[in-house]
């Protein structure tokens, strides 16, 4: 089998979807890749990421795939976790304090930053509406950000999330207290569970 085939091979195995980086990291040129493309077999999606043709376009994955460092939060990762029914029409990721936002911005990212120490804190990962894995931050890190005042949520969004993980979710009270303490959201937290819970 060519590099052509197994590069295809590659991407149905992936959803449809293949990278530079994974075609690279297997042993083929990116030559392949411009081969593909101009007998169009694959489409480019955006910079380093291919998709065969019958598959839709997945831009919450091509945006982690473009921004390595950025972990989805906030309403992005309220709408992963299913817990608002608002499609975020701006994505928002959470980058390391000492990273460069000018391009994440320049692609409409709605960006945050952490320090180091917060930065690693509840990243997971969670399957797209395209059936790719991305990662995010869990339920409990999640619900504990958008506490912060300066987050910025919808009130109506916040509730519905609070609603949705009390009522239907795996809930792990124990790890929203530790993460509502370290992130010093108690008080607000406390607030929303004593009217839910």
């Amino acid at each position: 089998m060519g590099a052509t085939e197994e590069i295809i091979k590659m991407a149905k195995k992936n959803n449809g979807t293949v990278t530079t980086a994974m075609v690279v990291a297997a042993g083929f040129s990116r030559g392949n890749i411009k081969y593909l493309v101009d007998k169009g077999r694959i489409e480019k999606s955006t910079r380093g990421v291919y998709i065969l043709p019958e598959v839709w376009d997945d831009e919450i994955f091509n945006l982690q795939s473009r921004f390595k460092r950025g972990i989805y939060s906030h309403e992005t990762a309220l709408f992963l976790w299913d817990l608002t029914d608002r499609t975020p029409n701006r994505y928002h990721m959470t980058f390391p304090v000492n990273y460069n936002l000018t391009k994440p911005k320049e692609d409409g990212v709605r960006c945050a930053q952490c320090k180091k120490e917060l930065y690693g804190l509840g990243i997971t990962e969670v399957t797209t509406p395209g059936g790719n894995t991305v990662r995010t931050y869990n339920v409990e890190r999640t619900l504990c950000d958008i506490l912060r005042p300066h987050s910025r949520v919808d009130i109506q969004v916040m509730t519905q999330a609070f609603k949705r993980y009390t009522t239907g979710y795996d809930k792990n009270i124990p790890i929203l207290s530790e993460y509502a303490k370290i992130l010093k959201v108690e008080t607000r937290l406390r607030t929303y569970l004593e009217i839910l819970l």
